[in-house]
Formats: structure tokens, C-alpha cells, sequence
């Protein structure tokens, strides 16, 4: 864990304008953040990228590397609130919730399952001491308590008596025996209770139950309901993508490692809709694609890694599942927290909305029965299988997820990007983003705010602005105004000086090697284009 690189990241997040505690001047609001002008330009970057990538320059015609065939990619965006049956039939309404505990000491909440700790025995008595962290911080802190607990110094820590490493909550049958991660006190943890993540809300003037509805929890749904649609209107043939970016809600009980874990956030979701036959191959295409985007935008090989879920972690539904991990400043060294999860979902979805709420009958996925002997939750009755006009055959497509957030992925480039360096004697702060997702492009300077230096650099300025988000400073020192746009993850600085009146040529230095090069004026649109690939 580098809590120090975190620390000072989230600094210069506030300093620069990348992101900003929500309602900040209120004293916060715990689970949401805003992006500064920086941070929204880097966000937004990321998203055209994916955008761009695996919707708008997709070819529809040719066979990517590893692909079973050709496909299709369209878009859609979908509303935040949908019908609530939507969320009945997708099982999210009966499932969709995480246990807690509540400290009364403390008054802080906890994810059941996220708090961690260790048995201890000393004084003739045996204690659960509880910590937030499974790793290494977390054995430590629990040694620290347990001597507080007992009233012992240091040099007596071997009259601690330890049973067994650290183990989850879940597994302690009796609350009385607990110090919770805050407290300084035995029992002071509630039982755990059902804590539903979807934020409710009322649509309509009455607000009655009846008006009732859900801020959705993922994008996912929507592209499933509207996938009939997609079918009629757009011509698309099985196997199509349809890719949607947009807001999610979740009320998560311990939003926490700033905005890794967030109660509003924003997927970059495809349902990818392919022949059953196909689906396995199809899966694996996927899988390795998202994985390689990441790589070819900066991120380190060794601190991202392409994970398969072992059997007992798969979803019911799943016939697979992958996640791309990367290895954030916050979490204990060894441990990954996930970027983006590709999952074989089969025809669950489909089918769930087609006939209603799917649960896992030994290998098969029948509908749920209330105590009536009716479907539980009835489905939308519509066909939604599809008919292959060459071969002649109907079936129900199975799915393939890839689903990223855009949140996460913009605080592991920032994690990737944060550098400190040696020059000169001084310490460079240096944001290493890859061009094509760096906020502002290019950075103009007249070298002197004299003899018709500033007059070439704002038609230099004007004229890149048509194409690229590029900065004019005039401000102070030049070397100075180098390490603002260090900071800021520009990647070239271009100067105007008294050369520049001569031959019409700049200097363009680059953000990473620091080479500065002469280039003509004429070419700098050709130039930042080339390396910005």
C-alpha cells in the first residue's frame, strides 16, 4: 500500500483541477465528486476513446484479429429511470443488496463483509479484533488494538495469544465478542441487516408506492429492453454490439478509496448479442480485446492483469467471467481492484425478459414461482428471440458483457500517470497521461511578452484551438509554465521566440523525454497529430 503516492495524488487532483469533492464547501458529501476542468476533459477523453474505438471507427465489414467473423456495433442511450418491472424481471429488486453493521459507539457503518480481523486471546479473555484492511496494515493495526485492549506495552505483545490469520465478520457467530474497527468497547456491533443499493425515487405527482421507481444500478438493463428495437430499426444482424455510456446509481454503504467506490458513477457497458454456438469464442475475443485497449492507453503491464473467476465466484446466470484488475495505491501490495468485467451471461437476460424473473434449478435457469404457483415476477410476454433468415433457425442469443467504469478507469490513468523526477536538482510533479486522453494537448508560450512574440503565439493558439483543447500562458518564468503543464499532463509545450521571427519555426518541447525540437509553424497541427497515436 503507498498511501503517500495516493495522498499526494488526491492533492494535486484539488490543486490542479481534476476533481473536487462534491459540495464541498458544505462539508462534503460522502460517495460523490465532482470533475474540475481538467478532470472533465480527461474523463470525457476517455470515454470518446472507448467511444471511438469500439462504436464510431469500428469496421462493420472486416474480421478484427481474433474475432470469430465480422460484426456490428451500434449505440444507444437509455433514461436513468425505467419501469420498476424492469428491475424485478433482471432479479436486481429481490437481490441487488449488501448486509451492514452499525457501530453504536462509533456511529460509523460497515459493509458486513468488508470488515476484517483477527482472533486474540489474553488476560483470560477472547477477543475478535476487527480492522478494515485483510492485509499486512490490517495485522499490524490489530496488534496495536489488542495491546490498547488489554492495557499492555509493547515488550508484553507475546502475552497475545493469536488464533489463526485474519478472517472476514461473516464468519463470527457472536457480536459480544467483537471490537469493531472504532470502538474501544466489546459488543458494540448491530446484527447484520439487508441494505438495499438502489436508490428509490417517486415518478409522478401522487407519491404513492404505486408511483414508486429506481435510479438504475447499471446501464446494462436498458440496452436488454430496448434490444427488440435495436433489431427492427437499425437493420443489425446476429452478432451485433450495442454500446451504451451513462450514469449509474448505487447506494453503497462505505463509498471509500476516493473515487474507486462511489455512489453515483459511469459505466462504458456493451451487450454483445452472438449465436449460442459462437458465444465461447466470442467471449474470448472480448475478453482479450478490453484488456489490450488499456495497454495500448499507458497502463503498466505489471500493475494490470487479466483475471478468470473461479467457479464458486461466477454469478448464477454466468457461463463465465473475466475481470481486468489493476493494482491501485490503496490497496495492500499484491491485492487488484477491478477496471472492467467481461461475462458470458448466456441467454439469461433475454429470457428473463421475456418469461420473467430466471433463478438456477441445477443446470437449468427456470422462472421463479411465488407461493401461488405463478411466475413471481411476470416477464414482458414479448418475443424477443431472433430469426436467422440464411440458416432458418430462431434462438434466444446469448450475451457477452464487457462492462468498464468510466470513474475507475479515469483514477487508474491518473494512479499510472503521477511521477516524480530528479531535474536539475528539483523535484518535477509529472502527469504522464497518454496523448490521446491528456486534457489539453498542447500548451503555446511566447517566450517574452515583447516584439510580436505574443501576437505569433495567439494565432498559433487560435489556429490549433480549431482541432485540439490547447492552453495559452504568458505568465512568469518559462520553466515555470513547464511545470504547470507538467502537472497538468500536457504533453507538448510550444514556444514562440525570437527564432520564430526569423524562420517561422517553434520550439515544441515534449512533455515525457524533455527533447525540445524546431518545427515550422505550418506542420504543428501534422506533428501533434502524429503523436498523439
Amino acid at each position: 500500500m503507498d498511501m503517500s503516492k495516493m495522498d499526494k495524488l488526491v492533492s494535486l487532483c484539488k490543486r490542479r483541477g481534476f476533481i473536487f469533492q462534491s459540495s464541498e464547501i458544505y462539508g462534503g458529501l460522502n460517495g460523490f465528486w465532482d470533475y474540475g476542468p481538467l478532470g472533465v476533459e480527461l474523463k470525457r477523453n476517455i470515454k470518446e476513446a472507448w467511444w471511438r474505438d469500439m462504436v464510431t471507427a469500428h469496421d462493420d465489414i472486416g474480421v478484427l484479429a481474433g474475432a470469430p467473423s465480422a460484426y456490428e456495433m451500434v449505440g444507444l442511450d437509455c433514461t436513468i429511470i425505467m419501469h420498476p418491472q424492469v428491475w424485478k424481471c433482471s432479479g436486481h429488486y429481490d437481490l441487488f443488496h449488501d448486509f451492514m453493521v452499525d457501530c453504536r459507539e462509533s456511529k460509523k457503518r460497515y459493509r458486513h463483509d468488508q470488515v476484517w480481523g483477527r482472533w486474540v486471546e489474553a488476560k483470560g479473555q477472547r477477543v475478535f479484533i476487527a480492522v478494515a484492511d485483510p492485509g499486512e496494515e490490517g495485522v499490524k493495526e490489530a496488534e496495536q488494538k489488542a495491546l490498547k485492549f488489554f492495557n499492555l506495552r509493547a515488550k508484553n505483545a507475546d502475552e497475545l495469544k493469536w488464533d489463526g490469520e485474519i478472517v472476514s465478520l461473516t464468519t463470527v457467530n457472536d457480536a459480544a465478542q467483537v471490537l469493531a474497527p472504532d470502538a474501544k468497547t466489546l459488543g458494540t456491533l448491530t446484527a447484520p441487516r439487508e441494505f438495499n443499493l438502489m436508490f428509490k425515487t417517486i415518478v409522478g405527482a401522487m407519491g404513492t408506492e404505486e408511483d414508486a421507481a429506481f435510479l438504475r444500478p447499471e446501464t446494462a438493463q436498458g440496452i436488454f429492453v430496448n434490444y427488440k428495437n435495436v433489431l427492427d430499426s437499425s437493420r443489425v444482424k446476429v452478432p451485433f454490439g450495442i454500446a451504451q455510456v451513462g450514469k449509474s446509481f448505487r447506494n453503497e454503504i462505505t463509498p471509500r478509496n476516493f473515487t474507486f467506490r462511489s455512489r453515483e458513477f459511469e459505466q462504458m457497458e456493451i451487450e454483445f448479442f452472438c449465436h449460442p454456438k459462437s458465444s465461447p469464442d466470442w467471449y474470448k475475443f472480448w475478453r482479450d480485446r478490453r484488456y489490450q485497449w488499456y495497454i495500448k492507453l499507458g497502463l503498466a503491464g505489471q500493475r494490470l492483469r487479466l483475471r478468470d473467476h473461479h467457479q464458486e465466484e461466477l454469478s448464477h446466470y454466468s457461463c463465465g467471467t473475466a475481470d481486468i484488475e489493476y493494482a491501485f495505491p490503496f490497496l495492500a501490495a499484491g491485492d487488484f481492484g477491478e477496471l472492467e468485467g467481461i461475462a458470458h451471461r448466456g441467454d439469461f437476460d433475454l429470457r428473463s425478459h421475456m418469461e420473467g424473473k430466471l433463478v438456477r434449478q441445477g443446470d437449468q435457469l427456470v422462472v421463479e414461482q411465488g407461493p401461488d404457483g405463478k411466475p413471481k415476477y411476470k416477464g414482458s410476454g414479448k418475443d424477443l428471440t431472433y430469426f436467422d433468415e440464411a440458416t432458418r433457425e430462431r434462438f434466444v442469443p446469448h450475451v457477452i458483457e464487457p462492462s468498464a467504469g468510466a470513474d475507475r478507469a479515469t483514477l487508474a490513468f491518473l494512479c499510472e500517470a503521477y511521477h516524480e523526477e530528479a531535474v536539475k536538482g528539483e523535484t518535477r510533479v509529472v502527469m504522464k497521461l497518454h496523448p490521446r486522453i491528456a486534457p489539453i494537448k498542447a500548451a503555446v508560450f511566447p517566450l517574452v511578452n515583447k516584439d510580436g512574440m505574443p501576437e505569433v503565439a495567439q494565432k498559433i493558439y487560435r489556429d490549433l484551438k480549431q482541432h485540439f483543447n490547447v492552453f495559452y500562458d504568458d505568465s512568469g518564468a518559462v520553466g515555470r509554465r513547464y511545470r504547470r503543464q507538467d502537472e497538468a499532463g500536457t504533453p507538448y509545450c510550444i514556444t514562440v521566440d525570437g527564432q520564430t521571427l526569423q524562420d517561422q519555426t517553434v520550439t515544441i518541447r515534449d512533455r515525457d523525454t524533455l527533447a525540445q525540437d524546431r518545427v515550422a509553424i505550418a506542420d504543428l497541427d501534422r506533428v501533434i497529430r502524429e503523436r498523439m497515436k
